[in-house]
């Protein structure tokens, strides 16, 4: 207690407020605070982030739960769609397969599912194939000549279509089917240029084919169809389907490229202008996929090529404006054209005796024609000085591909009821006075009154009127 006492309390409690009160207290305590104040800091943002992210986390479930409801209620509408389709549909079987029938019970839904598990890459062909199965062919007749099938088609044009024709262009437009599987049918628009082609499907009863040619076309796969890699069928189209179901028969098969020069003919036609080169038919081979597959059609050759039917011509239809492109001379040389300037006047039908001709027959008729009525020896001496002229003025030859071409048409032309200068002036004027459009116009408008009498001299006053005609019109454009 003494002890206590004896402390000068006062002194201490001064060095303690002295101490307390120092610069250096005082510095303590600053830091002291700043220390506190950033802990607060820094866990109010903490606090933050973790307010963000567990609203995040909110929102997301809140989407999640939205998606799956979204996918919940698709699912359902397309459930109910599909009960919908199998109480309404109906699958009905090919007619052309024994014991065929129609059941509600298979319907179109289970039809899909079906194909692609099994179902072949080439369904339209496929089904050729099971057509051909019991396929009995019509009869022909094997009487008719060339003469009366130019006759016969006239009339049942005129009687049965109401679709008048010159017997002259009937005779251009056969005789052009024996030189090649192209025919170029061009002329003011209206003067039958499709219709004619149309008109000689339904006269063989075996409809035409009409490919309305595209702008943007480019290459063959826009004619014959392409190979799917997402759905793994093939886009069939219906020339393809032609195309095939022509190797199945002996039917005469027309295809109408309508419009053929509304793009480039030679970009999406130029596999086919290669091929219909090839002398012999069987070589003659589209590509149609890269291999063949064990339900494949029949006919599609182990190398996934395709056969170019012998029996299938292509008919092209051409108008000359400015929405279309030129043909160029590939083109024209390689196809019969037949100008269709004007309509011929109607007449009256003698009753149609509705013959069928097959495609062998109609071969079999041009290769007698060419037999019979090849070109005399002097009209081929004649050809051969009006070479000679063309070399030597114009710097333009037959060459042998024309050549081929006058001694496949004129004997044809012949048969089909012409004469043999009527066959000459016309495939002339066509392939060899048509090239001089390319030449430089004011040389052909000061040669033209020469040409004209060199042709009266070789081949008579006015033999050639087509040739000479084309001739002026060149002169006139000048």
């Amino acid at each position: 207690m003494d002890l206590i006492l004896a402390v000068d309390w006062n002194g201490v409690g001064n060095k303690i407020w002295t101490a307390l009160t120092s610069r250096t207290a005082l510095l303590v305590y600053c830091i002291v605070i700043l220390a506190l104040v950033m802990a607060l800091v820094v866990r109010i943002v903490v606090g933050e982030f973790r307010r963000v992210a567990e609203l995040k986390d909110a929102g997301a479930g809140k989407e999640e739960t939205a998606r799956r409801e979204a996918l919940d209620t698709a699912k359902a509408t397309i459930e109910k769609k599909i009960d919908s389709l199998k109480e309404n549909l109906a699958f009905t079987a090919n007619p052309y397969v024994a014991g065929s029938y129609s059941s509600p019970a298979m319907n179109a839904v289970e039809k899909a599912e079906e194909e692609e598990e099994t179902g072949s890459r080439f369904y339209m062909l496929t089904e050729i194939d099971k057509q051909y199965e019991y396929y009995v062919p019509p009869k022909y007749d094997d009487e008719i000549t060339l003469k009366e099938l130019c006759e016969e088609f006239r009339v049942f044009s005129a009687g049965q279509l109401k679709l008048y024709y010159d017997i002259e262009d009937i005779r251009r437009f056969i005789g052009g089917l024996a030189v090649t599987k192209l025919i170029i049918l061009q002329g003011m628009s209206g003067t039958g240029k499709t219709s004619l082609a149309y008109a000689f499907g339904e006269y063989l009863d075996n409809k035409t084919v009409v490919v309305p040619i595209q702008p943007m076309w480019k290459e063959r796969t826009d004619l014959v169809g392409y190979y799917n890699e997402f759905t793994r069928r093939f886009n069939e189209t219906t020339l393809l389907y032609k195309m095939y179901e022509a190797n199945c028969n002996d039917e005469i098969y027309i295809t109408v490229l309508d419009e053929m020069n509304i793009a480039r003919v030679e970009y999406y036609f130029a596999e086919f202008l290669s091929l219909l080169e090839i002398p012999n038919p069987d070589g003659r081979n589209l590509d149609v996929v890269a291999d063949k597959r064990e339900d494949d059609p029949k006919l599609l050759q182990s190398n996934g090529k395709l056969r170019l039917p012998t029996n299938m011509w292509f008919v092209g239809t051409a108008n000359n404006d400015d929405s279309t492109f030129s043909i160029s001379d590939k083109v024209y040389d390689r196809a019969m054209v037949l100008n269709l300037d004007k309509k011929a006047v109607p007449f009256e039908t003698p009753e149609w005796k509705g013959n069928k001709i097959s495609a062998s027959r109609l071969e079999e008729l041009f290769a007698r024609a060419q037999r019979e009525f090849d070109i005399s020896d002097r009209n081929m001496r004649r050809l051969k000085k009006l070479d000679e002229y063309m070399i030597r003025t114009y710097h333009i030859t037959f060459g042998n591909r024309i050549m081929k071409q006058i001694r496949s048409y004129v004997p044809v032309l012949v048969a089909c009821g012409g004469t043999e200068l009527e066959a000459l002036d016309d495939i002339l004027s066509r392939k060899v006075f048509r090239k001089l459009e390319s030449k430089n116009p004011v040389y052909v408008k000061q040669t033209a009154d020469e040409t004209c009498a060199f042709l009266d001299e070789l081949f008579g006053e006015d033999k050639l009127p087509l040739c000479k005609e084309q001739i002026r019109f060149i002169e006139q454009n000048v």
